[in-house]
């Protein structure tokens, strides 16, 4: 996907994202790196994603986003998860004092491998909005992993990533609190063994990585070793979604964020996004977002 938009000319550009920072991500590749960093939050011009689960709280102000087009507010001294992969745009900030807001982000295979989330990991990659209890977090906590993690030292970040897992388990045991619901409500799935969700993470990076191919089920089952009926349960028992709707649904988000982050054609739009035609790309569209892609531009962009 990115060797075609480099030929076009046409990557987007972050718009309110540091420089510095921009290491953080791989848009190229399904995962970035762990990363955090506290700053001052910036409105931004556009939507952007990337392949992080991200985790946001915010100090001395109350902000909007935009995600996935629904408006969604977080309250000072929240702190929300959400997969970065959905396109979102923090749109407005209401400051209390000196607004400060800390950024966490977690490659989603480093997530997934997290054992004992199976209900806050498939909610997420359905888009869910996850909401920590104020009594489980802290500003204060917040400051030491972000201590934690600028002293470069390979134990205190591991310390760090074992008590971010322990706070997701904490939030579990409490009933995860949403702010945005999942895009399909269902029984959390029966975790599985640690060896069965590493294959579930490669046939989620294969998918993420190939986007712009013809993929078919045995395509990415093949990348387990597995028997392709035996991968592709495994994969509808960790994600509570089968897999020919999961690259749909990766299909649909990727063409929704080239759609608010750049001016790409939408014949280029459908093409890197995997579509086989336009006349596809369209229908399904339309089907999960309600418009055609050419609205919704006009709708977030004016253009």
């Amino acid at each position: 996907m990115v060797k075609l938009l480099r030929m076009a000319g046409i990557i987007a550009k972050v718009s309110g994202t540091v420089a510095s920072e921009r290491r953080f991500y791989a848009r190229s590749k399904a995962f970035g790196r762990f990363g955090m960093r506290v700053f001052k939050p910036q409105i931004m011009a556009h939507p952007h994603h990337h392949g992080h689960v991200e985790v946001n709280f915010t100090q001395n102000c109350q902000l909007k986003y935009n995600m996935d087009g629904a408006e969604i507010m977080v309250e000072p001294g929240q702190l929300v998860i959400f997969w970065a992969n959905v396109p979102h745009q923090l749109i407005a900030v209401e400051p209390y004092g000196e607004p400060e807001l800390c950024n966490i982000y977690i490659p989603l295979d480093v997530f997934l491998m997290m054992p004992h989330l199976a209900e806050l990991q498939t909610a997420l990659l359905n888009g869910a909005i996850v909401a920590c209890p104020v009594a489980l977090c802290s500003y204060d906590m917040l400051m030491r992993w972000h201590s934690d993690y600028r002293a470069v030292n390979a134990e205190r970040l591991d310390i760090l990533k074992m008590e971010l897992n322990a706070l997701f388990r904490r939030m579990e045991m409490q009933g995860l609190q949403l702010i945005k619901e999942p895009w399909a409500r269902k029984k959390a799935p029966q975790s599985l063994a640690s060896a069965h969700i590493r294959h579930v993470v490669n046939m989620v990076r294969h998918v993420l990585e190939n986007l712009d191919q013809h993929l078919k089920n045995e395509d990415v089952t093949e990348v387990t070793g597995l028997h392709p009926n035996y991968a592709l349960n495994i994969f509808s028992k960790a994600m509570n979604i089968p897999l020919k709707q999961f690259v749909l649904r990766m299909r649909l988000l990727r063409a929704r964020g080239l759609l608010l982050e750049s001016d790409v054609a939408i014949a280029t739009v459908a093409e890197a996004s995997g579509f086989g035609s336009t006349s596809q790309f369209y229908a399904h569209f339309a089907a999960a977002y309600g418009m055609a892609p050419n609205q919704l531009r006009i709708k977030y962009r004016g253009a």
